[in-house]
């Protein structure tokens, strides 16, 4: 069957084809989803070799519990709450490592996240700009992780509250303060270096 077929169909006609062992209908499942998957993985563990394997491994979960699918919610819904909760599990493991935010929290495609610096950049700019990026990091890393995660699923995948609610497992009025203490301790964290207190 062509990509282009494929492309034709729902996200709950894939799923469908996937529990009748179409492995390429979930194929196609994971072309859609990883780019965002590996956004939001990054945005919470703090490094994209991490990130990867979360992404792997939530891709891995969800098809061997495709049957568990009700179609009750939309399937990246559903798919995102186990990438987050991968997710989680790794920045736990890694808290208990040691380890912390990397220079690679940002997407290669430029397309969320923090921007990348490139050779049209002037130097100046460059430098500022990852001086800037490396404050947002510290910052982020800073927050408790249900609030990270939060921060991570509006302010760089673009989740609704709703969404973020049902990816989450917790209610819309949760989220909206998990969003709101998140954001007040960003703010207290960067108006140092906004004010050039740097």
């Amino acid at each position: 069957m062509s990509e282009e077929r494929f492309r034709e169909k729902s996200d709950e006609e894939l799923v469908r084809d996937a529990v009748r062992k179409d492995e390429e209908a979930f194929s196609e499942l994971v072309r859609r989803y990883q780019n965002r998957a590996v956004a939001v993985a990054v945005g919470i563990v703090g490094n994209r070799d991490d990130a990867l394997d979360v992404v792997q491994e939530a891709f891995l979960k969800a098809y061997r519990s495709l049957r568990n699918f009700h179609f009750d919610s939309k399937f990246y819904t559903w798919f995102y709450r186990i990438l987050v909760n991968q997710a989680i599990d790794r920045v736990r493991e890694s808290s208990r490592r040691g380890v912390s935010f990397d220079e690679t929290w940002m997407k290669e495609d430029g397309e969320a996240g923090l921007p990348r610096s490139d050779y049209r950049t002037p130097p100046d700019e460059a430098a500022e700009r990852k001086e800037m990026s490396a404050v947002i990091k510290e910052a982020i890393e800073s927050l408790p992780e249900h609030h990270r995660t939060v921060i991570v699923l509006r302010e760089i995948e673009g989740l609704r509250y709703e969404e973020i609610a049902a990816v989450m497992g917790i209610s819309i009025g949760t989220v909206m303060s998990r969003l709101h203490y998140a954001r007040e301790r960003l703010r207290e964290k960067l108006s140092g270096y906004v004010r050039g207190e740097r």
